[in-house]
């Protein structure tokens, strides 16, 4: 049963990839701005924001959409249809490390296959790329806690479960995750409004092949960025053996193992680094089952909890 869930998926990816990326959503609405009158320090100084086609190095055959010299942060909800509306949500972070924005691969196709099980996807389109003097994730994390916040404020506008929202994170952004999960106590800005006086903890985070975990190489030791504690989210973890993330990956699994955070882990054999859902006819491309599991076995998937 599992292989012909996978064969189903591939042949629903095959279709979506067919389409316009505007296209991949059951129903979405227009990207909200998420600072309403700027994002904090923005000088305006990144250049125009730009989207190319990036012919990708690693698994990929296809190529994939890069946006740069983001200095207008926004999020855009992507709705499951309604009789699949399980009103839980979860928030997307492309990865393209704090360069640029994969906004298909590791964006709007994941908005679909969350869409597929019921969950509105939000997509998070953060600051990139890094500004000069500041860590690469910085502003990210203004913009990844804005986010959760106006999301979690407006849940009832939205009809989606104010205590079922998650992260989801590929590449750098799934390093803006973890430190998200780690720093979610103290805002990195100064308060706006009522958005910011929401929770901005993830109810849980799903990391995959996350970069820049620990301190680099096959080290044992966390990204300084990065402290773990027993209250973090549930966390879910997916990445291969022959990716340069893996290191880090195992290292923060035993972390937060350590304290006692909920956390699973699903190491591949091979398919490199930025395949999304897309590696077809490799063992990895069964991510996204295991991922659905996880989210079931935490309730989220529940449609009696709203």
């Amino acid at each position: 049963m599992p292989a012909k869930k996978t064969i189903l998926r591939i042949v629903a990816l095959l279709l979506l990839y067919s389409i316009s990326p505007s296209l991949l959503a059951s129903d979405h609405i227009e990207p909200i701005m998420l600072w309403p009158n700027g994002a904090p320090g923005e000088a305006g100084d990144v250049g125009k924001e730009n989207e190319t086609t990036w012919d990708h190095s690693g698994p990929l055959t296809t190529p994939v959409c890069c946006v740069t010299n983001v200095s207008e942060p926004t999020i855009t909800v992507y709705r499951p249809l309604t009789e699949k509306d399980i009103h839980a949500s979860v928030i997307v972070c492309p990865g393209g490390g704090y360069v640029c924005l994969t906004t298909d691969v590791e964006g709007t196709e994941p908005c679909q296959w969350l869409n597929s099980i019921g969950i509105t996807a939000i997509l998070l389109k953060y600051r990139v790329p890094a500004r000069n003097d500041m860590e690469r994730y910085e502003v990210a994390l203004q913009d990844v806690q804005r986010a959760v916040g106006m999301v979690r404020r407006r849940a009832c506008e939205w009809n989606i479960d104010p205590n079922r929202i998650g992260i989801l994170g590929f590449s750098a952004g799934g390093h803006l995750a973890a430190v998200l999960c780690s720093s979610y106590e103290k805002r990195a800005y100064d308060p706006v409004d009522d958005n910011d006086q929401a929770s901005c903890r993830p109810d849980f985070a799903m990391l995959i092949y996350a970069a820049w975990l620990n301190g680099g190489g096959n080290s044992v030791k966390l990204a300084p960025e990065l402290s773990v504690s027993a209250i973090m989210p549930p966390t879910f973890l997916a990445c291969t053996q022959d990716d340069d993330a893996v290191d880090g990956a195992i290292c923060y699994y035993r972390a937060l193992r350590e304290v006692k955070v909920p956390v699973e882990m699903h190491l591949f054999l091979a398919a490199g680094h930025g395949y999304g859902l897309r590696p077809l006819g490799k063992s990895i491309s069964s991510w996204p089952e295991c991922a659905e599991e996880f989210m079931r076995g935490l309730g989220i998937l529940s449609r009696n909890t709203k």
